[in-house]
Protein backbone atom coordinates (compact mmCIF):
# COMPACT_ATOMS: atom_id res chain seq x y z
CA UNK A 1 0.00 0.00 0.00
CA UNK A 2 0.87 3.41 -0.98
CA UNK A 3 2.70 5.45 1.94
CA UNK A 4 0.06 8.74 2.29
CA UNK A 5 1.23 12.29 2.69
CA UNK A 6 1.49 13.43 5.91
CA UNK A 7 -1.24 15.89 5.89
CA UNK A 8 -3.36 18.17 8.50
CA UNK A 9 -7.29 17.14 8.78
CA UNK A 10 -9.85 19.68 9.87
CA UNK A 11 -13.49 18.47 10.30
CA UNK A 12 -16.20 21.25 10.28
CA UNK A 13 -18.60 19.35 12.08
CA UNK A 14 -18.61 15.28 13.25
CA UNK A 15 -19.07 12.16 11.03
CA UNK A 16 -18.50 13.99 8.09
CA UNK A 17 -20.06 12.85 4.69
CA UNK A 18 -17.83 15.02 2.41
CA UNK A 19 -14.09 15.27 1.69
CA UNK A 20 -12.20 18.73 0.39
CA UNK A 21 -8.54 17.74 -0.70
CA UNK A 22 -6.73 21.09 -0.66
CA UNK A 23 -3.16 21.17 -2.06
CA UNK A 24 -0.71 23.92 -1.23
CA UNK A 25 1.45 26.03 -4.03
CA UNK A 26 5.63 25.73 -4.25
CA UNK A 27 7.39 26.26 -0.95
CA UNK A 28 4.46 26.07 0.98
CA UNK A 29 2.67 23.43 3.24
CA UNK A 30 -0.62 22.30 4.32
CA UNK A 31 -0.57 24.79 7.11
CA UNK A 32 -0.67 27.35 4.59
CA UNK A 33 -4.51 26.90 3.67
CA UNK A 34 -5.46 25.55 6.54
CA UNK A 35 -6.90 28.61 8.49
CA UNK A 36 -9.36 29.72 5.33
CA UNK A 37 -11.77 26.70 7.19
CA UNK A 38 -12.79 29.29 9.39
CA UNK A 39 -13.32 31.79 7.04
CA UNK A 40 -15.85 29.59 4.77
CA UNK A 41 -19.26 29.74 5.40
CA UNK A 42 -20.42 26.41 5.48
CA UNK A 43 -24.04 26.62 6.41
CA UNK A 44 -25.74 24.12 3.69
CA UNK A 45 -23.15 22.00 3.55
CA UNK A 46 -22.56 18.62 4.56
CA UNK A 47 -20.03 17.98 7.30
CA UNK A 48 -16.81 18.04 5.60
CA UNK A 49 -13.48 16.91 6.56
CA UNK A 50 -10.55 18.74 5.17
CA UNK A 51 -7.19 17.73 4.43
CA UNK A 52 -4.45 19.78 3.27
CA UNK A 53 -1.33 17.45 2.39
CA UNK A 54 2.15 18.36 2.65
CA UNK A 55 4.23 18.00 -0.82
CA UNK A 56 7.48 16.67 -0.27
CA UNK A 57 10.57 18.21 -0.24
CA UNK A 58 12.86 18.58 -3.91
CA UNK A 59 15.05 20.23 -5.61
CA UNK A 60 13.26 23.27 -7.68
CA UNK A 61 15.13 24.17 -10.99
CA UNK A 62 14.27 28.12 -11.13
CA UNK A 63 15.03 28.48 -7.30
CA UNK A 64 18.96 27.69 -7.90
CA UNK A 65 18.34 24.26 -6.83
CA UNK A 66 17.27 25.09 -3.80
CA UNK A 67 14.81 22.29 -1.67
CA UNK A 68 11.57 22.92 -0.79
CA UNK A 69 8.35 21.69 -0.42
CA UNK A 70 7.06 20.92 -4.35
CA UNK A 71 4.51 18.86 -6.39
CA UNK A 72 7.28 18.62 -8.68
CA UNK A 73 10.16 21.06 -10.83
CA UNK A 74 9.75 24.18 -12.58
CA UNK A 75 11.86 25.06 -15.38
CA UNK A 76 11.50 28.39 -16.25
CA UNK A 77 9.52 31.09 -15.69
CA UNK A 78 6.51 31.10 -18.09
CA UNK A 79 5.93 27.10 -16.42
CA UNK A 80 5.36 25.45 -19.86
CA UNK A 81 7.83 25.48 -22.05
CA UNK A 82 9.35 22.41 -20.37
CA UNK A 83 7.59 20.48 -18.20
CA UNK A 84 8.54 18.04 -15.27
CA UNK A 85 6.24 15.15 -16.44
CA UNK A 86 7.60 12.49 -14.51
CA UNK A 87 7.71 15.02 -11.09
CA UNK A 88 3.59 15.51 -12.15
CA UNK A 89 2.93 12.09 -12.82
CA UNK A 90 4.85 10.94 -9.02
CA UNK A 91 2.19 13.46 -7.05
CA UNK A 92 -0.79 13.08 -9.20
CA UNK A 93 -0.08 9.07 -7.45
CA UNK A 94 0.15 10.50 -4.69
CA UNK A 95 -2.75 12.89 -4.43
CA UNK A 96 -5.06 9.96 -5.72
CA UNK A 97 -3.93 7.83 -2.67
CA UNK A 98 -5.32 10.49 -0.69
CA UNK A 99 -8.76 10.45 -2.64
CA UNK A 100 -8.36 6.48 -2.08
CA UNK A 101 -7.65 7.23 1.58
CA UNK A 102 -11.34 8.80 1.63
CA UNK A 103 -13.19 6.84 -0.17
CA UNK A 104 -11.76 3.51 2.38
CA UNK A 105 -12.92 5.87 4.96
CA UNK A 106 -16.67 5.67 3.67
CA UNK A 107 -16.71 8.76 1.74
CA UNK A 108 -17.48 8.33 -2.08
CA UNK A 109 -15.44 9.91 -4.94
CA UNK A 110 -18.88 11.85 -5.67
CA UNK A 111 -18.38 13.69 -2.41
CA UNK A 112 -14.98 14.58 -2.78
CA UNK A 113 -13.87 17.84 -3.62
CA UNK A 114 -10.08 18.50 -4.79
CA UNK A 115 -9.04 21.89 -4.59
CA UNK A 116 -5.25 23.79 -4.89
CA UNK A 117 -3.53 26.86 -5.22
CA UNK A 118 -1.06 27.82 -7.62
CA UNK A 119 1.05 24.56 -8.15
CA UNK A 120 -1.71 22.78 -6.02
CA UNK A 121 -4.05 24.49 -8.70
CA UNK A 122 -2.05 22.32 -11.53
CA UNK A 123 -1.93 19.35 -9.74
CA UNK A 124 -5.90 19.81 -8.89
CA UNK A 125 -6.52 20.24 -12.75
CA UNK A 126 -3.59 17.32 -13.93
CA UNK A 127 -4.97 14.80 -11.44
CA UNK A 128 -8.86 15.57 -11.36
CA UNK A 129 -9.86 15.51 -14.82
CA UNK A 130 -8.20 11.80 -15.53
CA UNK A 131 -9.15 10.61 -12.25
CA UNK A 132 -11.71 7.20 -12.89
CA UNK A 133 -15.03 8.04 -11.24
CA UNK A 134 -16.60 11.27 -10.70
CA UNK A 135 -15.79 13.82 -8.18
CA UNK A 136 -18.04 16.07 -6.60
CA UNK A 137 -16.09 19.36 -7.70
CA UNK A 138 -12.25 20.75 -8.64
CA UNK A 139 -11.45 24.36 -7.12
CA UNK A 140 -8.31 25.90 -9.02
CA UNK A 141 -7.00 28.48 -7.87
CA UNK A 142 -4.14 31.26 -8.89
CA UNK A 143 -2.80 28.41 -11.24
CA UNK A 144 -2.92 26.50 -14.54
CA UNK A 145 -3.08 23.70 -16.39
CA UNK A 146 0.10 21.44 -17.21
CA UNK A 147 0.41 19.56 -19.65
CA UNK A 148 -2.17 20.93 -21.68
CA UNK A 149 -1.33 18.60 -24.63
CA UNK A 150 -1.91 15.48 -22.79
CA UNK A 151 -5.19 16.48 -21.42
CA UNK A 152 -7.57 15.24 -24.59
CA UNK A 153 -6.12 11.72 -25.04
CA UNK A 154 -5.49 10.63 -20.88
CA UNK A 155 -8.74 12.18 -19.37
CA UNK A 156 -11.31 10.23 -18.33
CA UNK A 157 -15.20 10.64 -19.25
CA UNK A 158 -16.08 10.26 -15.53
CA UNK A 159 -15.24 13.90 -14.86
CA UNK A 160 -15.86 15.49 -18.17
CA UNK A 161 -19.48 17.25 -16.38
CA UNK A 162 -17.80 17.81 -12.78
CA UNK A 163 -18.43 21.34 -11.80
CA UNK A 164 -14.74 23.74 -12.18
CA UNK A 165 -14.45 26.34 -9.83
CA UNK A 166 -11.28 28.22 -11.33
CA UNK A 167 -10.17 31.65 -10.04
CA UNK A 168 -7.48 34.07 -10.69
CA UNK A 169 -5.71 37.26 -9.44
CA UNK A 170 -5.78 40.29 -12.06
CA UNK A 171 -2.13 41.16 -11.06
CA UNK A 172 -0.86 37.61 -10.24
CA UNK A 173 3.08 38.00 -11.00
CA UNK A 174 3.66 34.52 -10.60
CA UNK A 175 1.33 32.61 -12.60
CA UNK A 176 0.30 35.72 -14.83
CA UNK A 177 -3.56 36.02 -16.30
CA UNK A 178 -2.82 35.44 -19.77
CA UNK A 179 -1.29 31.68 -18.92
CA UNK A 180 -4.79 31.04 -16.48
CA UNK A 181 -6.94 32.21 -19.08
CA UNK A 182 -5.02 30.66 -22.38
CA UNK A 183 -5.48 27.02 -19.70
CA UNK A 184 -9.39 28.36 -19.11
CA UNK A 185 -9.65 28.26 -23.26
CA UNK A 186 -8.03 24.98 -23.29
CA UNK A 187 -10.45 23.34 -21.05
CA UNK A 188 -13.64 25.41 -22.67
CA UNK A 189 -12.27 23.98 -25.98
CA UNK A 190 -12.70 20.39 -24.66
CA UNK A 191 -16.11 20.94 -23.34
CA UNK A 192 -15.33 21.64 -19.71
CA UNK A 193 -17.74 23.96 -18.09
CA UNK A 194 -15.43 26.33 -16.07
CA UNK A 195 -16.79 28.68 -13.37
CA UNK A 196 -14.26 31.40 -13.58
CA UNK A 197 -13.55 34.70 -11.54
CA UNK A 198 -11.05 37.10 -11.54
CA UNK A 199 -10.07 39.60 -8.64
CA UNK A 200 -8.56 43.10 -7.98
CA UNK A 201 -5.24 40.89 -6.53
CA UNK A 202 -1.75 39.58 -7.18
CA UNK A 203 -0.89 35.84 -6.25
CA UNK A 204 -3.16 35.75 -2.74
CA UNK A 205 -6.68 35.55 -1.74
CA UNK A 206 -8.93 37.63 -2.05
CA UNK A 207 -11.91 37.54 0.83
CA UNK A 208 -14.56 37.98 -2.00
CA UNK A 209 -12.98 34.60 -3.53
CA UNK A 210 -13.35 32.83 0.22
CA UNK A 211 -17.35 33.60 -0.11
CA UNK A 212 -17.19 32.49 -3.93
CA UNK A 213 -15.33 29.21 -2.69
CA UNK A 214 -18.17 29.23 -0.09
CA UNK A 215 -21.29 28.95 -2.89
CA UNK A 216 -19.35 27.10 -4.63
CA UNK A 217 -18.82 24.02 -1.50
CA UNK A 218 -22.34 24.93 -0.88
CA UNK A 219 -23.67 23.90 -4.62
CA UNK A 220 -21.68 21.06 -4.65
CA UNK A 221 -21.36 19.32 -1.68
CA UNK A 222 -24.93 20.09 -0.01
CA UNK A 223 -26.05 18.60 3.49
CA UNK A 224 -28.01 15.74 2.65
Amino acid sequence: MKTLLDSIQIESAPSPTAAVVWLHGLGASGDDFAAIVPELDLAGCAPIRFIFPHAPVMPVTINNGFEMPAWYDIFAPDLVRREDAEGIARSELAIEALIAHEVARGIPASRIVLAGFSQGCAMTLHTGLRHPERLAGLIALSGYLPLVGNLAAERHPANFATPIFMAHGTADPVVVLPRAEESRKALEALGYAVQWHTYPMPHSVHPREIADISAFLRQVLPAA
